[in-house]
């Protein structure tokens, strides 16, 4: 009873299962339950946050995983993947162990300096292909329809120069309301620029959540201390990423898609 009802539930608290065992007529304790489910291989763990999936996206992202499934990997190869995230000075990122001895917790080695509200932020555009990481820019204000062609005009084309892409070179972006207003939509038809359909809510489908992940460690392993010096680590840790993590991670997008198959439309990890 007590593996099917979680099984049923994964939420059920061990209150719960004592609680309902107990109207059954049977006395159970909680380390008891705890080592039932153990031997089941269940373990409680906090649950993961993803993004909100309505029938339509599941659908929506099924239907792409299948349509791609068969594409050939110079396909994948031949698309700049982008997106935009933010990167806090203070924040969880910044978490470290330490060797110490007792009593020596505040000493100024074995402390990471925190300020109130977390020391700001900073918000950031990029881009890579399978050939390497593209343009890494700083959006200092608040990002509106405008301000994300105009950095799609001064940065997007220069990537893929730099990249030495292939004719015909696809562009993928999610779908934000920034990225499918219809003043970006015309913008990116009159510069004949060829665009991925995209699902929504699908960011264990695009590569560059792994890019970004990969940043966020190396900058928080060299401890920046003010706005500035994470602006310049920022771009100085995105140039450093081989080209061939960016290749591997295109290599394996076959798998993705078959990941998402296999969990009938819901996110995996990534």
């Amino acid at each position: 009873m007590i593996t099917r009802t979680v099984s049923k539930n994964p939420r059920t608290t061990r209150g719960d299962l004592v609680n309902d065992l107990q109207r059954a007529g049977t006395k159970v304790t909680k380390p008891t339950i705890s080592n039932t489910l153990r031997r089941q291989g269940l373990k409680s763990c906090s649950a993961r946050r993803v993004p909100l999936l309505k029938p339509v996206h599941v659908q929506a992202r099924l239907k792409f995983a299948r349509e791609h499934l068969d594409d050939p990997d110079e396909d994948w190869e031949n698309v700049i993947w982008s997106d935009e995230t933010k990167i806090e000075l203070f924040g969880k990122n910044s978490t470290r162990r330490v060797w110490r001895t007792k009593n020596a917790e505040l000493h100024p080695k074995n402390t990471i300096p925190t300020v109130k509200h977390g020391g700001g932020n900073i918000m950031l555009w990029g881009c890579f292909s399978a050939k390497g990481p593209g343009r890494l820019i700083r959006v200092k204000e608040r990002m509106n329809g405008a301000m994300y062609r105009e950095i799609l005009s001064e940065n997007l084309l220069p990537s893929a120069r730099a990249l030495k892409m292939k004719r015909g070179w696809v562009f993928q972006h999610d779908n934000d309301p920034k990225h499918t207003a219809r003043a970006t939509k015309e913008w990116l038809r009159k510069k004949h620029f060829k665009v991925l359909e995209w699902p929504s809510q699908s960011p264990d489908l695009n590569h560059i959540e792994n890019l970004w992940r990969e940043l966020k460690v190396r900058v928080a392993q060299r401890q920046p201390q003010n706005i500035t010096a994470l602006e310049e680590i920022c771009m100085e840790e995105w140039a450093k990423i081989p080209a061939t993590v960016c290749e591997n991670l295109v290599k394996t997008y076959r798998k993705r898609l078959t990941s998402v198959i296999a969990n009938k439309g819901y996110i995996t990890k990534y």
